[in-house]
């Protein structure tokens, strides 16, 4: 069974980054790269022309940044997957990426083969990274922030049930499904469909988009309201 293709525009103002990046995905039989792009808005005219199935987009950029870029394209093309490329993980940004709908991110001076590992587990989404990520940028936000930075939005529109509201809660402070499972006192496939469930509810894609989504909505304290 042959491995599925990825068509890939890779964004990147540095010639030589976006060289170093094509070079990775070259041994990568998943990977097809379709085109490249010096900045957000060619990534935006691109993403249209091209249609790629995924996009791996640098986060600074000028004139138009990664973020901004990500938020255009996410808003003309959801279905296009972005993956955010970075030399820090700065939480500020990695968190306005997500919110606006990126489904990760990964760091330019990870080892080639961890690198690729972890874009295929971001893009299979495998749960276990994606709670892996979830927890650290969870973590690092709250480190910035303190325990009273979150901001609370949109609340009144939440659209969850209560016992949505806890596993949101859980999936935020880095529990898996079955650590989950075992605090909520039901079974690990219960939480699977209320998984499944709240993503779909919120047009979501993964862990780390929920944590996003926990963060932004006073969701994400340990303490629970009865």
């Amino acid at each position: 069974m042959t491995k599925p293709h990825y068509r890939v525009l890779i964004v990147d103002d540095h010639p030589l980054a976006r060289k170093a990046v094509q070079s990775m995905l070259a041994v990568d039989s998943a990977f097809y790269v379709i085109g490249e792009a010096y900045d957000g808005s060619e990534a935006v005219l691109l993403s249209g022309e091209l249609q790629p199935d995924l996009i791996l987009m640098d986060i600074h950029m000028s004139p138009v940044d990664g973020l901004e870029a990500t938020r255009q394209i996410k808003s003309l093309h959801p279905h296009i997957r972005i993956v955010m490329l970075t030399v820090s993980d700065d939480v500020a940004d990695l968190f306005t990426a997500i919110q606006f709908g990126a489904q990760g991110y990964l760091l330019k001076n990870m080892d080639p083969d961890e690198w690729l590992s972890y874009l295929h587990a971001l893009l299979d989404d495998n749960s276990e990274v994606a709670r892996q990520m979830a927890d650290s940028m969870f973590r690092r936000f709250r480190s910035v922030s303190g325990a009273g930075g979150n901001q609370k939005l949109k609340s009144t529109t939440d659209p969850l049930t209560n016992r949505e509201k806890e596993i949101v809660r859980r999936v935020a402070t880095g529990d898996n499904n079955r650590i989950i499972a075992e605090k909520l006192q039901i079974s690990e496939n219960t939480v699977k469909n209320h998984m499944k469930n709240i993503l779909d509810k919120l047009g979501l894609d993964n862990r780390v988009q929920l944590t996003a989504y926990a963060i932004s909505h006073g969701l994400s304290q340990n303490e629970h309201t009865s």
